[in-house]
Parts: structure tokens; sequence; C-alpha cells
């Protein structure tokens, strides 16, 4: 094996292991604990974050800020990834402990002099527009964490002009429409959730109650499994081809769309009683594009909205 090869493997080796000691290195490349010991050195030297112990239970281990290997790409995925990177740049925050620029311009500072030409010229030339998220979101991390490992959270919430405070347990957390959210377990209503992260003022892990395994619910399977819990009501709504071009820029599991040959089409699926006044709302921006055929508690809850704004014009 080339000395290069095996730098490659033992980053990737080292990352695997939390600790290790250089007579396993030694044994597992197959050569001398001297060459591991130079090979270590030169690990540290490219930016390894190791970590030595001394005694007889020493060893190395590797610190939590962990590095890639090297990885090729070509020249389209290479472009492909620093678009999908610069799509970022709509999100004022992120769940991660660094800003969108950061990783800008350490992946293009790192690219060849063709491939920096090539992403230069194209960038006044495609984009990927996206609603602009409109004010910082200091918990997005702590969230997700908690998503994680799935930890119990103390949330204050703001809504309707006033702050409760509530115990939840994250499930995950996405962003639709330039906002993010989190679907959680709501232990003061004794439900699913979903909490819009701008809307949380305050985190903090909630160390006196237990939490609950979750483990088995994600953000993919959420409906499906929530709504076994929930009382539920099938929709039905028909669709003009404008209708099915609005609906198809968005994204949920639990409503299917169903398009016909002339463009039109109409969707079908099961909602959450509580949801009525959303999708009502929702709806109503559709204008005549969308008509509600069941559950008639949406069509009640629509017509009590629209009523409302027509009052405002008497």
């Amino acid at each position: 094996m080339s000395k290069a090869k095996r730098l490659n493997e033992m980053i990737m080796m080292v990352n695997r292991k939390k600790r290790f000691t250089v007579r396993e290195l030694a044994q597992e490349f197959g050569v001398s604990k001297r060459t591991i010991l130079r090979d270590l050195q030169e690990l540290s030297e490219m930016g390894v974050p190791l970590y030595s112990e001394v005694g007889p239970h020493g060893g190395y281990q590797v610190l939590n800020e962990r590095i890639l290997p090297p990885i090729v790409f070509s020249e389209d995925e290479t472009v492909s990834i620093f678009f999908a990177i610069h799509a970022l740049r709509h999100y004022i925050s992120l769940p991660f402990d660094i800003e969108y620029e950061s990783i800008k311009k350490k992946f293009y500072l790192n690219l060849s002099g063709d491939i920096r030409d090539t992403i230069d010229r194209m960038q006044d030339r495609i984009d990927f527009v996206s609603i602009h998220q409109q004010e910082k979101i200091p918990f997005l991390k702590q969230l997700l964490d908690a998503a994680i490992q799935q930890d119990r959270l103390i949330i204050s919430y703001e809504t309707n002009g006033k702050t409760s405070i509530r115990s939840i347990q994250p499930i995950g957390i996405y962003a639709n429409e330039g906002k993010w959210y989190c679907p959680s377990y709501c232990f003061f209503r004794k439900e699913y959730r979903v909490f819009r992260c701008d809307r949380i003022k305050s985190v903090e892990r909630d160390e006196k109650n237990d939490p609950i395994d979750l483990s088995n619910i994600n953000l993919k399977n959420r409906f499906s499994i929530i709504n076994q819990s929930k009382e539920t009501m099938e929709i039905y709504v028909e669709l003009t081809e404008s209708g099915v071009e609005k609906f198809q820029s968005v994204n949920w599991p639990n409503i299917h769309l169903r398009k016909r040959e002339d463009g039109s089409g109409f969707i079908k699926g099961m909602i959450a009683k509580h949801d009525i006044n959303f999708l009502s709302n929702y709806f109503i921006a559709y204008g005549e594009n969308a008509i509600i055929k069941e559950p008639f508690e949406l069509i009640e809850s629509t017509k009590e909205i629209l009523n409302k704004v027509l009052n405002l014009y008497n």
C-alpha cells in the first residue's frame, strides 16, 4: 500500500474509532510502530485534531472536531456542490455552528483556478429562488441536537402576542418558505404539535422530567404515526390546472395529488382535526382554483373565514 493511500485510509479509520493505539494501527496497516508515529505526525500537520495520552492505558484519540478525508469530484459535481451551498444564503440561521459565507469561502478557495472561473461566470446566470429568511433564529442547533439525542426541553413560545412556557421533545426541524419549523411532542397539550422556530424565545434542557421514546418517529414518517393517535378525517379537494401547479410546490406526505389528462386534478388524504383552521386559510389562497368537497368541517370553517373577510368590506 502506498503512503498516500495509507494516510487516506488512516484518516477514515481514526475518524471512526474514539480511541486507538500505535500498536493497533501498526497491525492494521502492516507497518512498524515507528512508521505509524511518523504517519500520525503528518496527519497532525494536515489538520487532523489528534490528542495523545501517556501511561499504561494511554493512546490516541481524535477530538470532536473531525475532518473529512480527501474526496475527488468531477467538475460538474464540484459546481453542483458549490451552488447547493450557494442556495443556503437565503437562510440567515442554520442548525450548525458555522455561517454560510464561511462554508462558501472555504470551499471556493480550495478549488482549482479553472473551476473558480467557471463558477464566476455562472453565478449571475443561475439561481435557486427561495423566500429569504427575515430574522435570525438562535436555537436551531439546540432543537436539532435535542431531536437527535431525544432530549426534553423547556421553551418559551410566543403566539398571538402572548408567551407561554412549554415542555417539548423535538422530532426534528425543517425549513419551508423561508421559515424553520420544529415538530415536537408537547407535554402541555399531550399531543404532537409543530412549533415555529422564530417564535421560540428561549430554550433549556428539562432536567426534572424524563423524555419519552420517540426513536421510531422522524420527519419522513411522522404524519402516518402521529395521525394514528389523533382524531383524523378524510380530505377531498378539486383543483383546476392552476390549482394543481400551486399544490405541486408543497410536500404533504399524508395528502396525495392525482392529475387528469386535461391538467386539472384532485387531492385526497387524511388530515388532523386541529389543522382545519390552517387548511381553510391555505385553500382560500387558491381562490377559484380549489373547491373543497370534504370534510364538512373544513367547508364550514372556510365559509366562516370568507364571511368575516366580506364583512370587512360592508
